[in-house]
């Protein structure tokens, strides 16, 4: 998206069999609300391949990587940082703050996996929290994009799309863009 803050993904941590769905979706979530990239760890490669593949046929830019370092990413992150964790400071009170923050740096957005450790907390600029509820991450990652784009990730051109859904009341659409 033009003129938006340059917006990266990390997720932190990822449990083989455990985590597929979820970190697939935390990366689809980054990707259809306005984030640049995501980075996931290195053993979560099938959660790459499907965001890729979503990527080729839906459009982007968007890139997904797999690291072995994302505490090491976190640490010389050269631009803010923010953990999204029910523990964190309301969304509320931060937003105006963050978003402000990204139009000189580029954000590092931290979703956590498992248990995440107290240096993350540390090396956060901010630990935010949508909701201090129990809730899962991929909400919380959809409300935090969208709340940083306040609302204009909703209406993104996508580049290079082989495929578009076509919006109905009832139904479903997908077609060809050279069908359009």
């Amino acid at each position: 998206m033009q003129n938006e803050p340059e917006v990266t993904v990390v997720r932190l941590g990822h449990r083989p069999g455990r985590d597929e769905r979820m970190t697939t979706h935390v990366g689809l979530t980054a990707r259809a609300l306005g984030a640049d990239r995501v980075v996931l760890p290195d053993n979560a490669g099938k959660s790459r391949d499907t965001i890729a593949d979503i990527t080729d046929r839906f459009g982007g830019p968007f890139s997904v990587e797999c690291s072995g370092s994302q505490k090491a990413l976190i640490r010389n992150w050269e631009g803010r940082v923010v953990h999204l964790t029910m523990y964190g400071e309301r969304i509320q009170d931060v937003e105006a703050d963050v978003r402000a923050a990204s139009t000189d740096a580029p954000l590092l957005v931290v979703v956590g996996a498992e248990k995440v450790s107290f240096d993350v907390y540390e090396a956060a600029d901010w630990n935010v929290g949508v909701t201090n509820q129990p809730h899962s991450e991929v909400a919380g990652l959809a409300v935090f994009l969208d709340r940083l784009f306040e609302g204009r990730e909703l209406e993104r051109e996508w580049e290079g799309a082989e495929q578009r859904v076509i919006p109905k009341a009832t139904g479903k659409r997908v077609e060809s863009v050279d069908e359009g």
